[in-house]
């Protein structure tokens, strides 16, 4: 019988929540957009659409093959990085003007997300890690695509689905919150990095609905937008304070081995500034502008380190799983 190749190993051993490689990508490249670095943001782009497609395929063949094995893991909170890896892949395309292709990526995160969200939510208990704010982050990720293809569409019921969307993506965070366990905040592996960047998103997510509305929709009364510029201010405030909180806590108790989950850690980074770069667009907050580009650059940062953690890990594994054929091979006879 053929033995699998060492990669194809290592590959086998992905976790379910290996979108987030896919998501912190991405991010950086609506990031490096937003900030005016276009030809670095497609670069990131490509690697993100290349990342998403294999995980899509490879995610195609496993349900064919281990079907069983495969539905239980949409049980995690880590399926649900496919829904967000994908509204973000969809929002950027958005801002390269192509329309159809962010409108079919909407569609697929909006088939995928109510059967997801309904079996992880139910699977939510006490002392969970930082991916059960994921919940959360898919559901504002379908918002901020929305919104953002109501502003390119001029459509208001997307706009109106998204604000939907955004007050239960708040809705989601709460609860959450009551589930997570805080020790993670000093103990975690990265994915305690959700618990900011998921605020980032919501912020990201309002202050593109703030963006959609125009004097040709006209979605939303005064006192209505005044509600949600409060909401999106706020909830950045608060994402920023976890930021602070979880960076102080990684200085105090550093955790440089690498983990699959540090791809946790660099999507909130890149979402905190994002979202500064956008608030500061939809609310006329200049000074963040400066914010979110040092911000960007932090995870960038981040993102080439973990990378380099990934690939050097990958090498390793390879390398280990080839060595006892090859002392077989060299062995005397």
């Amino acid at each position: 019988m053929p033995r699998s190749s060492p990669l194809r190993a290592w590959w086998a051993q992905r976790s379910p929540a290996a979108g987030a490689a896919v998501i912190a990508t991405g991010i950086v490249s609506v990031g490096l957009h937003l900030a005016g670095y276009e030809v670095l943001s497609r670069i990131a782009l490509a690697v993100a659409c290349a990342a998403w497609l294999g995980l899509a395929a490879d995610f195609v063949v496993r349900l064919l093959r281990q079907r069983e094995k495969e539905v239980a893991e949409t049980a995690t909170p880590g399926a649900l990085t496919a829904v967000a890896a994908t509204t973000v892949l969809g929002t950027r395309f958005s801002a390269l003007d192509w329309q159809p292709l962010a409108e079919a990526l909407l569609a697929l995160a909006a088939v995928l997300w109510p059967g997801l969200i309904i079996t992880v939510v139910r699977h939510w208990r006490r002392r969970m890690p930082g991916a059960v704010f994921l919940g959360c982050v898919a559901t504002q990720g379908l918002a901020m695509l929305g919104a953002t293809l109501a502003a390119a569409e001029q459509a208001a019921w997307l706009a109106r689905t998204a604000m939907v969307l955004f007050w239960l993506g708040l809705v989601l965070y709460c609860v959450a919150l009551a589930c997570f366990d805080l020790r993670q905040v000093a103990g975690g592996a990265g994915d305690h990095w959700v618990a900011g960047g998921a605020l980032a998103l919501s912020a990201l997510a309002g202050s593109e609905i703030v963006a959609a509305d125009s004097p040709a929709l006209y979605l939303w009364n005064d006192d209505n937008d005044g509600v949600l510029r409060f909401m999106t201010a706020a909830v950045f405030v608060l994402g920023l304070a976890w930021y602070a909180v979880l960076l102080v806590a990684e200085f105090a108790r550093p955790r440089l081995r690498y983990d699959a989950r540090r791809w946790a850690t660099v999507y909130p980074m890149g979402m905190t500034a994002a979202a500064a770069l956008s608030v500061s667009s939809a609310l006329d907050v200049p000074w963040l502008e400066r914010l979110g580009e040092v911000l960007l650059w932090i995870a960038v940062a981040a993102w080439l380190a973990v990378t380099a953690g990934m690939i050097a890990t990958a090498r390793a594994a390879v390398t280990s799983a080839a060595a006892p054929q090859d002392v077989r091979s060299t062995a005397p006879r």
